[in-house]
């Protein structure tokens, strides 16, 4: 990845390591932030974990299609990044499909790399002109991403480095469960070795805290998956 990070930041899911490589030396050259994922499960992977200004998609992957990726992104995990989608499917009905699932562009394969560049700098000048979203709102808390200040009935909460991104990927992500290796993996940016008992600690951590100046459930156990945020 490109560390400028004074430059968008592109996610790049393509299972076809020569294409995925012809995008990222094309965007590295163009002093873009990329990220390379090689299915649609490390795209979400990523997603979860960054902000990204822009997503190019090849739908044919392995595991999680591309069409499943769109749904996941836009209804699991609410997220409104531009998806500019990559296909050999030229037929209108899979176009039209993609464009309802929420993709802004489709570009059909072979495709040029000037189209492709041109179509990526409009799309990210659409979007530079509105501000990221660094605050969020659930119930009584409020969380700002940029500061990493959370607050709860305008009582400072003290959380710890991982408590804090634990409740972020929750606040961020209000309808999706997560699971004890998905919060591990995220909040620790480590391998999950199956210890149940750090997430379970953690959350009740944040639950004690919270419950210190607020009654409201903010974190509800789905028993036998993970967590998620209270609704």
């Amino acid at each position: 990845m490109h560390n400028d990070t004074s430059q968008p930041k592109i996610l790049i899911v393509e299972d076809d390591e020569h294409i995925n490589n012809i995008i990222f030396d094309l965007l590295l050259k163009e002093k873009f932030m990329c990220t390379q994922a090689y299915s649609g499960s490390e795209g979400i992977l990523n997603v979860t974990h960054n902000e990204y200004q822009l997503i190019i998609l090849d739908l044919m992957l392995p595991g999680l299609s591309g069409e499943d990726f769109m749904r996941q992104l836009r209804i699991e995990l609410s997220s409104d990044i531009p998806v500019i989608v990559l296909s050999a499917k030229d037929k209108l009905d899979n176009k039209l499909n993609l464009f309802k699932l929420g993709a802004v562009d489709y570009v059909t394969k072979p495709f040029e790399v000037e189209e492709l560049l041109a179509r990526i700098h409009v799309h990210l000048n659409r979007t530079s002109r509105t501000e990221p979203v660094t605050r969020y709102n659930h119930k009584n808390l409020l969380l700002d991403s940029k500061t990493m200040n959370t607050r709860v009935n305008d009582a400072d909460l003290k959380l710890t480095r991982q408590e804090y991104k634990i409740l972020e990927l929750l606040v961020k992500n209000p309808t999706r469960v997560f699971t004890k290796q998905d919060l591990y993996e995220l909040a620790w940016e480590d391998i999950y070795i199956g210890e149940d008992k750090t997430i379970t600690v953690h959350i009740s951590n944040i639950r004690n805290k919270i419950k210190r100046v607020d009654e409201e459930a903010y974190i509800d156990t789905i028993w036998g998956i993970g967590f998620r945020l209270a609704p």
